[in-house]
Parts: C-alpha cells; structure tokens; sequence
C-alpha cells in the first residue's frame, strides 16, 4: 500500500479566472485536461502532470462539489484556501484494510473517465487528504459516489 508521490493540491478561491492567470502568467503552469465533476474546476499543469487544481470556495459553493469532496474551510484566502493533498499509491483493498484497521474512516469516489480510483480521509488537524488508485486495481470494491452521479 504504498504512497508513491505526491500529486496535487487543490486551492479553492473567490476568483478562479485570477487565480488560473497567475499560475500560467506568472509561474508558467499551463491550462490542461480535467473530468466532468459537474462544479467548476480548472487543472494546471507543469509538463504532463497536474499540480494544481483551482475550484470555487466560500460559503457558497455548489452541492456537488460539497457531494463529491465536502469542504471543511470557506476560506478564499490564506492558507485555509488549500482544500486537500493528493497522493498516487498502489494497493488499494490493503489500504483500506490498513484505514480500517486503525479506525480511520474515509469515503471512496471514482473518477470515470480518468482510471481513478480515490479515498478520501482527514488528518488529525482536519486536513483532507486524497489517495489515487488505478482503476485496475477496483475488482469489486464499488465507491459511495461516482463523480459522473452528480447532476449536471
């Protein structure tokens, strides 16, 4: 079950548009692909790898981004703004046993159409953190939610 690298980090804003520009402008990040999650999203890249996802925040946001990833700040600045951390690893059903077994909980989602597979837990301060699984490692393991179950 180990963790391999760290992947992304998502900063939820009052201004996606500004915050999308200074990442590409200043920092040279570049606006690449990203899933239908059915709540605004943009995913910044450097080469080939996403770094950094950009997502509404506040007390506004919609449902389904609550749904899918919950939110545990309505901050849009500061660094209450970084919503959660990501990490790809491998053995899914031993991390799941390894959770359990020490009495965290965590939700499971899947991400359709990117071959992703993904456990969400908190850290002892509150923080999200994000685990990705290959698809191909799911067999009948099912998620609570799909991200292409949230209405359009």
């Amino acid at each position: 079950m180990p963790l391999q690298r760290l992947e992304h980090y998502l900063i939820q804003t009052a201004d996606m548009e500004a915050t999308r520009d200074f990442y590409t402008r200043v920092l040279g990040f570049r606006v690449g692909p990203a899933p239908e999650f059915s709540f605004p999203v943009f995913w910044l890249y450097l080469g080939d790898q996403d770094v950094i996802h950009v997502t509404t925040g506040g007390a506004n946001v919609s449902e389904n981004r609550k749904k899918y990833l919950g939110q545990q700040s309505e901050a849009v600045s500061g660094s209450g703004v970084i919503d959660h951390m990501a990490f790809r690893c491998t053995g899914l059903g031993d991390m799941m046993e390894h959770l359990t077994r020490h009495g965290v909980p965590f939700t499971r989602r899947m991400v359709n159409d990117q071959g992703l597979f993904q456990l969400f837990l908190m850290d002892p301060n509150g923080v999200k953190v994000e685990l990705n699984f290959s698809n191909d490692e799911v067999g009948d393991i099912r998620p609570d939610l799909m991200a292409s179950d949230l209405p359009a």
